[in-house]
């Protein structure tokens, strides 16, 4: 076994873990950085930037959306039944945290919204590329990297962290394996976990939230989060916490294209399999919303539905609605591409000729669907009777041919599973504090209650950047303390 020594020692180097090394390397600290896979930013390289409020980026664009009332948002939102102190506490470091990414270099396109019933908080960055847009962040993982590397930090890749040492009550030291499968052992005065949860894990998914990947859930799953952090915590009492998914709606399939993606991410019909409304469709911009709805149908699964008239005005006039992540407004080729997709054995998109054929194709209960259409389009001559949804999106289907996506339930990862308090202490169930043991990220990550509060987008990414930096600020507290 390898034997090595430093102050402190960070279990993966995604955006909490690298934001701790960075933190704690910034207080003249040895640090040690565990990855598992072969670079740094795990699920961030995916992402475009995190959340903050009454940030310099803001304050440029004269949209600055302060923190306080954030902070009062959020918490009503999540009926305060999460730690206030630790939202506080991360909200109030965000525009410090922004800062602080731009004296590495970071760049940032603008403050955004990422629909427009949400606000301005996402902070894209600005790619090498110079065009934003998905992995947009990964650009703020080469700077922090670097950064790191700067102040000393030392990584070891495709070594990953498999068992904490706890003597006396406090944890001093961790073994991980190297990639020849050599047992490293590194003698610390302080750990933080930062592992990303376990998205990739599909039998623990299964286990723990009850849903089965390519059944009735198509979330992301990024190679290699398994729960190894979580597992290593409670092998020594970490407290345990709810464990959520972090939400969003998914098309999922073969050939699908963003005008294809484009025209279904849009406020018209959506039915359950019984041939039934069950959401206001004017909130399908708000992904979390939507798969909320979508998760209590059956199968968990539903449809949105489109006729030739819609289409048309779509492919003349652009969508109605787009997003940060979904900006495409045209949808020329539509009939091509869902052509080319249903050619490719896409069972998720269809196409008929009438209400009867697609209730044939899709399964849905067809009398009900002619019911339900009917009278929707009956809605469409007055107001929504249903669920008050605004008249600008009220457009009827009376014209074939019917297009239709079936929708599932999706997520970015999973949320929670290292109980810990404001100071990112790792703690019991019994709320007593493992000295020497930190963790953040979407390990820990159990701020948003049941849903994740896509209203201030970038939270996530911010979480772990902000939770991140405090772990590592009070780990080197600590240490200085012992």
């Amino acid at each position: 076994m390898k034997e090595l020594n430093s102050d402190v020692v960070v279990v993966a180097a995604g955006p909490a873990g690298l934001a701790a090394a960075i933190s704690a390397a910034e207080s003249n600290l040895s640090v040690i950085v565990f990855e598992k896979s072969m670079n740094t930013g795990g699920a961030a390289n995916m992402g475009m930037g995190p959340l903050g409020l009454d940030t310099s980026v803001q304050r440029k664009e004269l949209s600055t959306v302060d923190k306080n009332r954030a902070f009062d948002m959020f918490m009503n939102y999540t009926h305060w039944r999460v730690d206030a102190n630790l939202v506080k506490k991360y909200f109030d470091k965000s525009a410090d945290t922004i800062d602080w990414l731009q004296d590495m270099g970071v760049e940032f396109y603008k403050a955004s919204r990422y629909f427009p019933g949400s606000e301005a908080t996402w902070h894209i960055v600005k790619p090498e590329s110079g065009n934003p847009g998905p992995r947009a962040a990964s650009t703020m993982i080469k700077r922090m990297t670097e950064r790191a590397t700067e102040l000393g930090v030392q990584f070891y890749f495709e070594t990953p962290g498999k068992k904490l040492i706890k003597e006396d009550g406090k944890i001093v030291g961790v073994i991980a394996e190297g990639k020849d499968g050599e047992e490293i052992k590194v003698n610390c005065k302080a750990v933080i976990i930062a592992t990303g949860g376990f998205g990739d894990n599909a039998e623990l998914v299964k286990q723990v939230t009850g849903y089965e990947y390519g059944k009735d859930f198509y979330g992301f799953r990024i190679p290699g989060l398994v729960g190894d952090g979580i597992r290593m915590a409670r092998e020594v009492g970490a407290g345990k916490t709810d464990v959520n998914m972090e939400l969003a709606t998914s098309l999922s399939g073969e050939n699908l294209t963003p005008q294809i993606l484009a025209a279904f991410n849009q406020p018209n019909l959506l039915v359950n399999l019984e041939g039934e409304r069950f959401f206001n469709e004017q909130y399908f911009e708000n992904s979390t919303f939507a798969a909320n709805a979508i998760n209590i149908q059956k199968d968990r699964c539903a449809f949105m539905i489109i006729d030739e008239s819609i289409k048309r005005t779509y492919l003349k006039k652009g969508v109605d609605v787009m997003s940060m992540v979904l900006h495409q407004e045209e949808i020329d080729g539509f009939d091509e591409h869902m052509e080319n997709a249903i050619a490719a054995g896409n069972p998720n998109v269809f196409v008929a000729d009438s209400i009867e054929e697609l209730a044939e194709k899709t399964g849905i209960n067809c009398e009900k669907l002619i019911d339900t259409i009917d009278e929707y389009n009956d809605f469409c001559d007055g107001r929504d009777e249903a669920f008050g949804k605004v008249a600008k999106y009220m457009k009827p289907l009376k014209k074939a041919k019917y297009y239709a996506a079936k929708f599932f339930p999706g997520a970015y990862g999973t949320l929670g599973g290292i109980k810990i308090n404001h100071n990112t202490e790792v703690v019991t169930d019994n709320f007593e504090v493992i000295d020497g043991l930190y963790a953040a990220g979407t390990d820990t990550c159990t701020i948003y209650g049941d849903s994740y509060m896509f209203i201030l987008p970038g939270n996530t990414m911010g979480y772990a950047l902000n939770s991140g930096r405090m772990a590592g600020e009070n780990a080197a507290d600590y240490v200085d303390s012992l």
